[in-house]
């Protein structure tokens, strides 16, 4: 019993995170500012990184987890760059 629940809850969790990656695409291309476009950038890493997460709970192998922490940490970098770039119109000083 305890498996069928974990393995709905893991394909709706992923669902939920498509449609929410889905949503990010779209803020991402249709964004009315660069600062939107940078946000819904932030969102689809995250969303990235969680969904990966819960490919490696649902199959119990290690290499989605070090995925997403590989993604989590260049989209950080990404993300502070962006945000300088926004800043001071430079990225490296």
């Amino acid at each position: 019993m305890s498996a069928i629940i974990l393995f709905t809850a893991v394909s709706v969790a992923q669902l939920m995170l498509v449609a929410a990656m889905a949503i990010a695409s779209i803020r991402m291309f249709i964004g009315p500012r660069a600062q939107d476009r940078i946000i819904a950038l932030d969102t689809f890493y995250v969303n990235a990184m969680l969904l990966l997460v819960t490919f490696g709970v649902g199959t119990g192998r290690g290499v989605y987890f070090e995925a997403a922490l590989v993604i989590g940490m260049l989209g950080f970098v990404a993300t502070v760059a962006l945000a300088k770039f926004l800043m001071r119109g430079e990225v490296i000083e």
